[in-house]
């Protein structure tokens, strides 16, 4: 199911809403129920808001953790939902299953690939479990289409494990309220339904998670170190009072070592890059001009608080000819 895109003379979040609630209570017959792919990010939110308005209790949010998420995300979005929302939350802890599954695996796109059919066994299992459900809600955006060159005038930059697959493989009819808007109005309609700030505000995050932060194979002990950089990053971003200024803004594991200096040692370490960028719809990015004093207290902290880490570096790459991942 696709909503329409209202000509952007008349397109309101009200009105979005409005027309996104009667069609979800017009596809879902009155005994019918839905589970939703919930992820914890933006999209995925303001589709249970949406469900939750349509059809109340009739649905089940089911949460895979797949254990690439950034530090503290997981146990913020089971208070999200079990705080505000109706429906049943499902949350599954998969994180050694996914690990497994990668063991071995450098390549960006098999990356992609193994984890979106990982997060199709899981989700299978689990909704098969829950019997007797008919659709499928997920948090599919225009920009996740055209970039898995699946919409008009779309060309294949890199998978979304959201996008195809997903009904074929489950059997289950399809609803997809997003599908046709970018995210500066997916945040409209959020904060229309009252998704709190700190919710709507949380940058766009990969499907595949911190897996494509990790250059190289994923293990846990190189998640780890990315987790604790990232939120050093994030921590200091937040304090400068930029965050709302940026739309993404995260740490990346290189999987190249550098030498440095640690207690007056010769130290082999990782060398950990920062990216910020800023958008609109993320089909195109500039890199974002931090105030130097910032980026120097973000790597002496990285530097300082993770041993494992000897260098830190700054991404100044726009989009194109770049993408804001980096793989």
């Amino acid at each position: 199911m696709i909503m329409a895109q209202s000509g952007s003379g008349e397109w309101s979040p009200r009105k979005f809403i409005e027309e996104a609630v009667g069609k979800i209570r017009r596809t879902v017959g009155a005994g019918e129920r839905v589970v939703c792919a919930l992820s914890g990010g933006v999209d995925s939110t303001v589709v249970a808001f949406l469900l939750d308005l349509a059809v109340g209790e009739r649905y089940a949010a089911i949460f895979v953790d797949h254990g690439l998420l950034r530090q503290g995300e997981a146990e913020e979005v089971a208070s999200l939902f079990e705080n505000r929302l109706r429906g049943r939350l499902v949350r599954v802890d998969a994180a050694a299953r996914f690990l497994e599954a990668l063991r071995g695996v450098t390549d960006p796109e098999a990356k992609r690939r193994i984890i979106g059919a990982e997060f199709i066994n899981v989700f299978r299992e689990t909704a098969l479990a829950l019997g007797d459900a008919a659709y499928l809600a997920q948090g599919t955006i225009l920009s996740d289409v055209v970039e898995s060159g699946a919409g008009p005038g779309g060309v294949a930059i890199k998978a979304h494990h959201n996008v195809g697959g997903l009904p074929a493989e489950l059997g289950f009819k399809l609803i997809e309220p997003l599908r046709d808007l970018y995210k500066d109005r997916v945040r409209q309609v959020g904060a229309e339904l009252g998704i709190p700030e700190a919710i709507l505000q949380r940058q766009p995050f990969p499907g595949p998670g911190l897996a494509v932060r990790v250059i190289g194979e994923v293990t846990a002990e190189k998640l780890a170190i990315l987790r604790q950089a990232d939120a050093i990053f994030r921590e200091e971003i937040a304090a400068a009072g930029l965050a709302r200024q940026l739309w993404q803004y995260f740490a990346i594991f290189t999987g190249v070592r550098a030498v440095g200096m640690r207690e007056g040692r010769r130290h082999y370490g990782e060398v950990i890059a920062l990216r910020a960028v800023v958008s609109t719809d993320a089909m195109t990015a500039g890199w974002a001009r931090l105030p130097a004093d910032l980026l120097e207290k973000v790597s002496q902290r990285i530097t300082g608080e993770i041993p494992a880490v000897s260098r830190v570096v700054y991404d100044i790459t726009s989009k194109p000819p770049g993408t804001i991942e980096w793989e």
